[in-house]
């Protein structure tokens, strides 16, 4: 290979940011319980969950997570805040540990306060509290650099335990998302240690949860799971919701059962209820692809000639016939030299591209990372 070498002038090289999105599903067959050999397959032994001895999460998988082709989609757990109705002075199972979460998952994402104690999940910076909570935390294979804004969307069913998808009255799911917003400017907050997050909205509330783009979470109240129809220890005010009273005294069936279920039974408990429930969530990842731009410029009297010696036959070039024959040579690669003269990339073209005097060349290689 003969080389010929150029300096790059400054003024040939520019530098952009592309931002690239996928599309995300993830199917009720993966998350609520319908994975497996059989049409059904119970609830917590799904082949594709993987349960800690800690159990403090659990992890969903595209595949038994036992398997070499296994990916990690997500994990999912559930905590409540010490002030939480949900906590209380007799017995609760695994209360440490749920308020542990919640602390936890509150310090990474909301921060501190003036004070430096943790902030709870508000809507909003001078928002409510949202006390008790589901959080969904996504693997960096989905969200790649963030999720994109206003792509989230995640169904939940509302119905019984034996039927959370079943319409009716009382039943059914609710599309929890965040709604494109108009103009395309989507409305965020920007006062989160891990960065950009926004409210996530119901089709029967109007404030339903968090998304936290960067950090790629989905934090959602668990009032979903029992704010029902005709239960008296769950309010609506605005469109929000939010939990009050004494919620393991209620006399609503299906309330009962999950708010016992969040109080009564342990967090892995808690997070296949809310597998069980769940019927779709899809969103858009993103990825910043970075880009320098290298403009390779052969004028018309550069790189006539090749150094390469099957160039010269008797010391003559072999591509001209005649003394007035122009000279001609062909680019096939362009290599990127260091200021030490040391190879560190090399472009291909698709076929040598002819070059004599009458013709000038501009090479446009492009470096992503």
């Amino acid at each position: 290979m003969a080389t010929q070498f150029k300096p790059i002038n400054n003024n040939d090289v520019t530098r952009t940011k592309t931002l690239i999105h996928e599309a995300i599903p993830l199917t009720g067959t993966l998350v609520s319980g319908t994975y497996g050999d059989k049409p059904y397959v119970a609830l917590g032994s799904e082949r594709n969950i993987k349960n800690y001895s800690h159990g403090m999460f659990q992890s969903v998988f595209d595949y038994p997570h036992l398997s070499s082709s296994a990916n990690h989609l997500f994990d999912v757990t559930f905590g409540y805040s010490a002030n939480s109705p949900m906590s209380g002075t007799s017995a609760r199972v695994q209360q440490e540990k749920k308020i542990n979460i919640y602390n936890q998952m509150a310090q990474v994402l909301m921060g501190h306060n003036v004070n430096g104690a943790i902030k709870g999940f508000t809507w909003g910076p001078n928002g409510r509290e949202m006390n008790s909570c589901f959080f969904v935390n996504f693997s960096r294979l989905l969200t790649k650099d963030e999720v994109k804004k206003g792509s989230f969307e995640i169904l939940i069913g509302t119905g019984s335990a034996s039927g959370p998808f079943n319409t009716g009255a009382k039943n059914g799911y609710v599309t929890i998302k965040r709604p494109a917003a108009a103009a395309g400017v989507d409305t965020f907050y920007t006062d989160s240690p891990a960065g950009e997050y926004a409210l996530l909205s119901g089709s029967s509330y109007k404030k339903a949860g968090l998304i936290f783009y960067q950090a790629g979470v989905a934090v959602l109240t668990s009032s979903l799971l029992v704010a029902q129809s005709g239960s008296s220890n769950f309010t609506s005010t605005a469109g929000e919701i939010e939990l009050t009273g004494s919620p393991w005294n209620t006399t609503n069936g299906g309330s009962e059962k999950m708010l016992a279920i969040m109080t009564g039974s342990s967090i892995t408990a808690s997070c296949n209820e809310f597998r069980h429930r769940t019927k779709n969530i899809k969103f858009n990842n993103t990825t910043e692809l970075h880009s320098t731009i290298y403009y390779i410029r052969a004028h018309h009297n550069e790189f006539n000639y090749s150094a390469n010696p099957t160039y010269l036959s008797g010391s003559k070039v072999r591509v001209k016939t005649s003394t007035t024959d122009q000279p001609v040579s062909y680019i096939t690669t362009v290599g990127m030299y260091s200021a030490d003269n040391e190879l560190l990339a090399v472009a291909k073209l698709s076929e040598p591209l002819k070059k004599t005097p009458s013709t000038d060349l501009t090479l446009r290689v492009r470096l992503d990372y």
